[in-house]
């Protein structure tokens, strides 16, 4: 069993309604320019959305709990949406090396974002 299933499977101990609300926050990319972390943070919220690839470590550095948080909910057919987008550059970081961040809210199939019937 690889460490996205035994995330996946603490996932599904804790879900108990539609009404559950998981927190899941890993880091995207780590340390690298601006520009090319937010390519590359695209790319992974792109997979995120879409539930069908594997996030590896290359691309973000919390790819297992992500990856767990993706088969919890593709087994509990909810649907990702992106809320926001980031990276430490944002900020007041310096823009040289940062790291990136993302935040995604999964609904029931059909149900509106504004609702409380999401996990996170």
């Amino acid at each position: 069993m690889s460490l996205a299933e035994e995330i996946a499977e603490v996932l599904d101990c804790l879900w108990e309604s539609e009404k559950t609300l998981i927190i899941v926050s890993p880091d995207l990319s780590h340390y690298l320019s601006y520009a090319i972390a937010q390519r590359e943070d695209s790319q992974t919220a792109s997979s995120i959305l879409q539930l069908n690839h594997t996030v590896d470590h290359e691309h973000a550095c919390g790819a297992m709990p992500i990856n767990g948080l993706m088969l919890a909910a593709r087994k509990h057919h909810l649907t990702p949406h992106l809320l926001d987008l980031r990276n430490s550059g944002d900020t007041a970081g310096p823009r040289g090396q940062v790291m990136g961040y993302g935040a995604f809210a999964c609904t029931l199939l059909n149900s509106p974002l504004g609702n409380t019937d999401y996990a996170a």
